[in-house]
């Protein structure tokens, strides 16, 4: 079974008026797995979609849906899949990816069938993200040894970091979907400081391994006029192309970090001091 739903993209000044209802409703998705289900929210900000699947007691297979007016899921598309449950199984036409914890897959523009499997007794969480593809790249699987790992932050600032470029074009050959996961070290629980903006790309946050009864607030808006969402594990939150996107934790924990856009350059980056935040 798939379950999907859309979301329009919102003006800057429309969003300073946001209570926080409104702000949840529009940019923060809550659920993203349920036994023997597939979720996944289509975002009109850059065509992006933000998806999960969590196979149980039988295979899902991954279905076109009403908006993209297509007969396979990927016919126009690109995928970037990570799993973040325990070993699983990615069947795309027909070939079997074994992901483990952590690990990541892309799939390429025009593929016909994605299934995703649990392995075993094991239960599979695999997280995903897909934007619109003009050209065909080869699937390729990213193990965290194949990852572009930098060590970011400082205790100092409660921001000391592991940041991996799984999906990235300096591994894997996309057309404009980026994928990487920032792995918080025990003790620190601010991501992405100094906060920035690209008006090039959007961008969608992914919060795992949050301790239970903790929550982490997302910091949203204009540099000049903020706004936050508090959530919990395995929410997400949408980030417009004018918006910054960090967060503060009650304890440490995980995100996977999705962009599309205009480029694939990581370093397209507007930095905005923390004490010019308003």
């Amino acid at each position: 079974m798939i379950n999907y739903s859309l979301r329009y993209a919102a003006n800057p000044k429309d969003v300073k008026k946001y209570g926080t209802e409104e702000l949840r409703e529009d940019f923060l998705i809550e659920n993203l797995f349920t036994a023997d289900e597939i979720n996944l929210v289509y975002s009109m900000y850059d065509r992006f979609i933000t998806g999960g699947a969590m196979p149980s007691k039988k295979d899902l297979k991954l279905e076109t849906i009403p908006y993209l007016k297509s007969e396979n899921f990927l016919d126009r598309r690109e995928l970037g899949i990570i799993n973040i449950g325990d070993k699983g199984i990615v069947k795309v036409d027909g070939e079997a990816y074994e992901l483990n914890r952590k690990e990541a897959l892309y799939v390429g523009q025009g593929c016909k069938e994605v299934v995703f499997a649990s392995s075993g007794n094991d239960q599979p969480l695999f997280y995903f993200n897909s934007a619109p593809a003009h050209k065909k790249f080869p699937n390729k699987k990213v193990g965290k040894q194949d990852a572009e790992i930098i060590e970011l932050g400082d205790e100092k600032y409660a921001n000391k970091r592991i940041l991996n470029k799984l999906i990235v074009n300096s591994i894997v050959e996309t057309c404009q979907l980026q994928m990487g996961m920032t792995e918080l070290l025990p003790g620190n629980i601010w991501n992405t400081m100094p906060p920035h903006t690209h008006t090039r790309r959007m961008e969608v946050y992914f919060y795992f391994d949050l301790e239970e009864g903790q929550t982490i607030s997302h910091f949203m808006g204009e540099p000049q006029n903020t706004r936050h969402i508090f959530l919990e594990n395995h929410q997400a939150v949408i980030s417009p192309e004018w918006s910054i996107h960090a967060g503060a934790g009650t304890s440490n924990y995980t995100f996977i970090w999705g962009m599309a856009g205009e480029n694939l350059d990581y370093g397209d980056m507007d930095i905005c001091a923390p004490n010019e935040l308003r």
